[in-house]
């Protein structure tokens, strides 16, 4: 069963889209974005929760002229995940086709959408998202981000600490931060194979960003780059034996 989001800028296309993905028995869910941009968004928070995750995305079916990122533009920086979703283009032009198709599209499907051909386009997502052997859950590459109103993802490995803000979460790079909208608790489940653990209730940090480890009148920190930050009793000895282990520093 695929999880499926259908990308156009006209409203009454991408509804008659989502129609007839939905009335498809091997589509689970068919949502729906009507830009790149939000797209992006969306494939960017699925990929961060990994392929278990009920907002995970198999294929994308997308439109290619639209305002502001084309579809073509959209899959150029899909290509660039870890672990992108297959795509299929849906267009009114036929021109485009080789282009799409040097990008690793799995089919081109020509508007006006018939049922018959887009049912055939579902059949070779289906075999190749059946052909790819079970794996456990990656570790996410990269965080999307927003920016200006411009969606931008952020290398995980370049995030040195993150700081809590409530239900959002600071995070702290060496050429800035970003705040996203996601708990402390929920990166910190996420990103524990990546090498992050909680030094305190506001931070997570990188191990392999710690400079320091600092023991004041029994109070403990850690150094980060120019930054100290508090380690709290309950995870004090915790973080040492980690960083013990990795070296004895």
């Amino acid at each position: 069963m695929l999880s499926v989001l259908a990308v156009d800028d006209e409203e009454p296309a991408l509804a008659e889209l989502l129609y007839l993905l939905r009335a498809d028995p091997r589509i689970r869910a068919a949502e729906g974005a009507t830009g790149a941009t939000e797209a992006l968004r969306r494939i960017g928070a699925a990929l961060d929760a990994g392929p278990g995750d009920p907002a995970a995305v198999d294929v994308v079916f997308l439109d290619i002229h639209m305002a502001g990122l084309s579809g073509l533009d959209m899959a150029r920086l899909l290509a660039g995940f870890a672990h992108p979703p297959l795509i299929v283009f849906v267009t009114a032009h036929e021109d485009f086709a080789v282009r799409a198709f040097d990008l690793k599209a799995v089919d081109y499907v020509l508007k006006p959408v018939r049922r018959e051909r887009l049912a055939e386009a579902v059949r070779r997502v289906t075999e190749l998202v059946g052909e790819r052997a079970p794996v456990a859950a990656p570790a996410t590459d990269q965080i999307a981000v927003e920016l200006g109103g411009i969606t931008r993802f952020v290398a995980v490995d370049d995030i040195a600490y993150v700081e809590a803000r409530g239900d959002y979460a600071r995070l702290h790079t060496d050429t800035g931060s970003h705040l996203v909208r996601i708990p402390l608790t929920t990166l910190e489940e996420r990103w524990r194979a990546r090498g992050f653990v909680r030094v305190h209730r506001s931070h997570l940090v990188a191990l392999n960003r710690i400079d320091e480890l600092r023991l004041d009148a029994g109070a403990m920190s850690v150094r980060v780059g120019a930054v100290e930050l508090a380690v709290s009793r309950r995870h004090a000895r915790a973080l040492r034996d980690l960083l013990m282990r990795q070296g004895g520093r």
